[in-house]
């Protein structure tokens, strides 16, 4: 992609409007913190305090909406008091030699750009602050003042904490949601596998799932009954579905026994679409009577028979299952001992300084948007202060809020920002100069700039800039500075910082598309070694362990999300495909979809404990495991994959175990050599 495309497609998606589930009464919850700060300010300490509070609450809101599953209180404190520490800490240094400021912010920047290596949350948490840090550091004239004001914006933090606990609004909401979601996708895959019966399963709601169900200890004593087992139980499920319908290992793709499968298919997505929602809303469970019908005779032998009765059976038992755990009031208890725990935040430190040092390395991408960053703000910082405005630091706060470690991020966010901006200051100058508000109306109508923003943050950034850039003039007049001293310096300083944070990054770039083939030979290995650790347990099935299976799904999940994450980065970046072309990059991962699939077939119909070895089944395995290995070997070295030593032995099987296996193993060959088919020249 050119250069020019690239810039004109990222900067539309930058300026692009999203329907996104709206939530009000914690928009006003977060306004309503953002007010009694200010008020209290105002009131008791003047205009400057109500200012650095207003901060404090206006970011330690802004942290309680990011995609977290830590609880609320504690992103809003975590961001109030680290917040607090980096003013005050900004002023001591400033205050004591001007010339000390700039390696500071250099060394602050740094750290916020490294701390993405522990995830988003925590990279907007940190770039936020030292972004805030540059306007706040500006309040104070002396340390006790400087003191103070840290208290108030580490306050600010601490109200809203209290309000999210006194106050708490659809409480476990997102778990709920994440749980439903995962649910509702199974329906719509068994309705899906009623017409296309080797349909595509994305695993993206299920490991949602997963991460919203690891909890603290304490979260774990109060959490719903319903919110136990159920995602669990869907993860069983969905292997079940697959083999139900698949032709190779199910019923036969026309006749009865299909008529049958396709009426299961139906009342499974009736069963999970109804528990998605009575878990999301927190209602009794409403079954239709048809759909509850067919799955208590699920059997029917004279129409089942062999594998497909199996599974209908099984499927039967899980959905019945499913409905007792999604019934609110069912009495099931929680055990923290068996919930998935989460670190608390002082244990999750060295967690995160294990995730930064990993990432000093060449080639690292955090490590380069550290180094990015760093110079972007400090050159901000620099030309700012040479340029002919006031407030100096809005180049470099620009800069420090809208870089992220991707290319589309970065530049989307920087027209984004800009255009936000035009239109938010433009309107706040509009009303400043017909209303001529005072000090406690520039505050009330800052505090409306808020709420909306938190109203329609998740609409696009573009949007919430609209209401950032108007709480700033509102928060500033509130202070005296009237509106023709802020927003000729805000427009031209944001303009000034989005340029550089491109120019960083075009300057030292970290290009995705170059690395899509270890990618995509990440994902070849984990699913190699799925499938290896599921004929394992058909070799072994007395002593191999049942974790195998679920610690290599997890691996395989996660190297897939990396691969579709790393492609959709790619498709927006100015560079070329180096070697891995779109047509080339999609017919692999339908491929290695297609082989996670084949050894997912394989788990829905694992021996029990007590049946034989299958003949084969070990040999097998470690083909595969060994042959995946070197294919993807081949992939970073750009080589065709060959897969001799499966096939070789594929064709020598004799194995008188289930026909199931042999069908499912002959799939994960023929997926192999889909692979190879997309990457050959």
């Amino acid at each position: 992609m050119s250069w020019l495309r690239a810039l004109r497609d990222t900067a539309r998606a930058g300026m692009k409007v999203e329907r996104a589930r709206l939530e009000p009464l914690v928009a006003l919850r977060a306004a309503a913190g953002l007010a009694i700060v200010i008020a209290a300010g105002l009131a008791l300490l003047g205009p400057g305090a109500a200012a650095s509070s207003a901060f404090g609450a206006f970011m330690a809101a802004v942290a309680t909406f990011q995609q977290s599953w830590r609880p609320r209180p504690v992103l809003a404190l975590a961001s109030g008091l680290t917040l607090a520490v980096s003013t005050f800490t900004g002023y001591l240094v400033g205050s004591a030699d001007v010339g000390l400021f700039l390696p500071m912010l250099a060394v602050w920047s740094f750290a916020a750009g490294l701390v993405w290596a522990a995830g988003p949350t925590a990279g907007i948490i940190a770039s936020g602050n030292v972004a805030i840090m540059l306007v706040t550091v500006t309040l104070p004239t002396s340390v006790p003042q400087a003191a103070g004001h840290a208290a108030m914006i580490a306050a600010g933090g601490v109200v809203q904490a209290l309000l999210i606990v006194l106050f708490p609004v659809r409480c476990w909401g997102a778990q709920r949601d994440a749980l439903a979601d995962a649910l509702a996708a199974e329906a719509d895959y068994a309705r899906r596998l009623r017409h296309d019966p080797v349909s595509s399963f994305d695993p993206e709601p299920l490991m949602r799932a997963r991460d919203a169900a690891a909890v603290t200890v304490r979260q774990a004593r109060r959490r719903p009954a319903e919110l136990h087992g159920a995602r669990g139980l869907a993860e069983r499920v969905r292997p079940v579905l697959a083999s139900l319908a698949d032709p190779a290992v199910g019923a036969p793709a026309e006749g009865p026994a299909r008529d049958r499968v396709r009426e299961l298919l139906d009342a499974a997505g009736t069963v999970l679409d109804a528990a998605a929602h009575a878990i999301r809303h927190g209602d009794p469970v409403r079954l239709p009577a048809p759909a509850l019908a067919v799955l208590k005779a699920p059997d029917l032998p004279e129409v089942l028979t062999g594998a497909p009765l199996r599974a209908a059976r099984r499927l039967a038992a899980l959905l019945d299952d499913v409905l007792e755990t999604a019934e609110p009031g069912s009495g099931r208890t929680a055990d923290p001992a068996e919930a998935r725990l989460r670190p608390t935040v002082p244990a999750l430190v060295p967690l995160v300084l294990k995730d930064v040092r990993a990432e000093l390395r060449p080639g690292s991408p955090v490590l380069r948007h550290a180094v990015r960053v760093t110079a972007a703000a400090c050159a901000g910082y620099l030309v700012g202060h040479a340029l002919p405005f006031g407030h100096a630091y809005w180049a470099p706060m620009a800069s420090v809020m809208v870089m992220r470690p991707d290319f589309t991020q970065t530049w989307s966010r920087a027209v984004a920002r800009f255009g936000g901006t035009l239109v938010g200051v433009g309107a706040a100058t509009a009303v400043v100069q017909l209303a001529q508000p005072g000090m406690y109306l520039s505050g009330l109508l800052a505090v409306l700039s808020a709420g909306l923003m938190y109203v329609l943050m998740r609409t696009g950034y573009a949007v919430s800039q609209v209401f950032v850039s108007a709480y700033v003039v509102f928060l500033l007049g509130m202070g005296g500075v009237r509106w023709d001293q802020t927003v000729p310096d805000r427009i031209a300083l944001t303009l000034v910082g989005g340029v550089l944070a491109m120019l960083a990054y075009a300057l030292y770039p970290a290009w995705e598309t170059p690395r899509l083939r270890t990618r995509l030979a990440d994902w070849l290995a984990a699913d190699g070694r799925y499938a290896a650790a599921v004929l394992g347990q058909y070799a072994d099935p007395a002593g191999a362990r049942r974790a195998d299976v679920r610690e290599a799904l997890l691996e395989a999940r996660d190297a897939r999300i990396a691969w579709q994450e790393a492609l959709a980065r790619a498709e927006g970046e100015p560079v070329r495909h180096r070697g891995l072309s779109r047509a080339a990059a999609e017919g692999a991962g339908d491929a290695l979809a297609a082989l996670g699939r084949g050894a997912m077939l394989l788990e829905a119909h694992l021996p029990d404990r007590d049946r034989d070895p299958v003949p084969g089944a070990a040999e097998l395995a470690r083909a595969v495991r060994e042959a995946t290995g070197a294919g993807a070997k081949a992939v970073r070295e750009r080589r065709v994959p060959r897969w001799d030593g499966v096939r070789e032995l594929l064709a020598d099987w004799e194995a008188p175990g289930p026909g199931v296996l042999r069908g499912a193993a002959a799939q994960l060959l023929e997926s192999l050599d889909g692979v190879s088919e997309a990457l050959r020249p």
